[in-house]
């Protein structure tokens, strides 16, 4: 965050993710947020006061300078760890002791100014492995032509053995403010996609040879977000494919004030020559975009863009956060500020999205990094925005519709612990299948809890959950009831 009343220069605009999952084992998610200019901050979830009001206890860790959070088991021993992601240096590990206590240490063998992170088991031997991309345009302004012969800038892979990790280039430029790991292809193996700022295309890569040393295959997109700042990925009409969701900025109203604030950015940074457009994109596949004929291509100055579950009608809504800071741009707005409505989309059974401001999310604050979870243990979606200039906000899910499904995974004997990378499909009576993938990270430099949500409509019963592992063993849970959290282990 940026105190009130500062002056945002360029690339401070860009504000910092927020973690969700739970650090210390007690069955409560916390949350995590990483701050460019002052400490990070954990807050622990301490659960509900005799009023039921959610109570939180505040831990600074780090001195700031982050953008990106991630929370994820990096040396397997059953304790999730901190990572975040750095405005100008290597990523900052924290590993987590117990007892609420942390202590930094270094992800040995990483050593570029990774911005962008993602974790998973790319090559398939147990263990997670992290991709990370740079933003050149920041790193140039940091350090000036010395930046363009340093050899920092790209897309690497890290490989871990043994808590160490071997580097891996793809690429040797970026300007990545979004990155995934999903099976983009449909090879039942993750791939690598990497969502630019500016003129650079995103980037897409996909395991050509498995198990052969640089084995990439770099894929095109026909279709791409401009500026992409987030990447998600949700199965939106339950019919057993991924849709991918990138976010732009577009203005999601037309009115007379609305265009007057942005003019200057229409006027000289707004282009639609595909394959870049500025909007939002949506792909069933890499060949097609569904944003405009769903009613999401245009969400404002949009960040974090995420898929849950929030009525939990059995179908994934899109919440996207909004707004932009910055001197130079938006000189002729008062303090510098774009202010947009946050924007809630609710998914009409897979075929369109609409605008629902009467669910109280459309704040107006500048939001960047965003995370869904069950913070206060009733079993629907909470939000958590981590706003540039202001107070990280807390949106408590009062929607009070449809039965709920909560799922934690346990590998125990493995090297990946939590599971990351699990499919999770949940079938029901009346012919759904609902989808789940457990990511370490999406939208805007944040990641998600490994505990899985599932939304169905009260009148509807289960069927069985059917659970594809890392490695690809399948499990079968047939005995199920609605309103219930459960824990698998393997």
């Amino acid at each position: 965050m940026v105190p009130g009343g500062d002056t945002v220069q360029m690339f401070e605009a860009n504000g910092g993710g927020v973690g969700i999952n739970d650090l210390d084992r007690d069955g409560r998610l916390d949350i995590v947020l990483a701050n460019h200019r002052d400490p990070n901050t954990i807050l622990w979830n301490e659960g509900l006061d005799p009023a039921r009001q959610i109570r939180f206890k505040s831990q600074r860790i780090g001195r700031g300078d982050a953008r990106g959070v991630t929370i994820v088991d990096v040396d397997s021993d059953g304790l999730l760890d901190i990572v975040f992601s750095r405005r100008v240096s290597a990523p900052n590990y924290w590993r987590n002791l117990g007892d609420r206590n942390f202590e930094q240490i270094t992800l040995a063998g990483v050593t570029k100014p990774l911005y962008a992170i993602d974790w998973g088991d790319i090559d398939q031997d147990g263990d997670l492995d992290l991709v990370g991309g740079t933003y050149d345009a920041a790193l140039l302004a940091e350090f000036g032509q010395e930046f363009l012969t340093s050899t920092k800038a790209g897309v690497y892979l890290y490989t871990q053995n043994n808590n160490s990790f071997s580097e891996e280039p793809l690429i040797l430029s970026a300007q990545a403010l979004a990155l995934i790991l999903v099976d983009f292809s449909g090879d039942q193996r993750l791939d690598i996609l990497v969502g630019n700022d500016f003129g650079v295309p995103d980037y897409a890569w996909r395991r050509n040879v498995p198990g052969a040393v640089n084995s990439w295959q770099r894929l095109d997109l026909p279709i791409m977000s401009h500026n992409t700042m987030s990447y998600a990925a949700a199965d939106i009409d339950n019919n057993g494919t991924l849709e991918l969701f990138s976010t732009d900025m577009q203005p999601y109203a037309s009115d007379a004030e609305t265009m007057a604030a942005w003019q200057p950015l229409i006027e000289t940074l707004i282009t639609d020559t595909e394959p870049q457009i500025n909007a939002n994109v949506l792909r069933e596949t890499r060949f097609s975009n569904r944003a405009e004929a769903l009613g999401i291509a245009a969400t404002g100055w949009s960040w974090s863009g995420k898929f849950g579950d929030l009525d939990q009608d059995g179908f994934e809504d899109l919440y996207v956060v909004n707004g932009m800071i910055e001197a130079t741009t938006f000189a002729h707005l008062p303090d510098h500020e774009l202010r947009e409505k946050n924007q809630a989309l609710r998914n009409s059974g897979g075929a369109s999205f609409v605008p629902v401001p009467e669910w109280g999310l459309g704040s107006i604050e500048s939001g960047r990094g965003m995370s869904m979870a069950d913070i206060d243990g009733d079993g629907d979606l909470d939000i958590v925005i981590n706003n540039l200039r202001g107070p990280a906000q807390f949106f408590e899910n009062q929607l009070c519709g449809g039965s709920t499904l909560l799922v934690d995974l346990a590998w125990l004997e493995s090297a990946n612990p939590f599971a990351i990378g699990t499919l999770l499909r949940l079938r029901t009576t009346d012919g759904q299948q609902h989808q789940r993938r457990i990511h370490a990270a999406s939208g805007y430099l944040s990641s998600d809890p490994t505990q899985i949500h599932f939304g169905f409509a009260n009148d509807v019963r289960l069927a069985g959950l059917e659970i594809i592992w890392p490695d690809g063993v399948r499990s079968i849970v047939t005995e199920i009831s609605p309103n219930t959290r459960i824990e698998i282990t393997r």
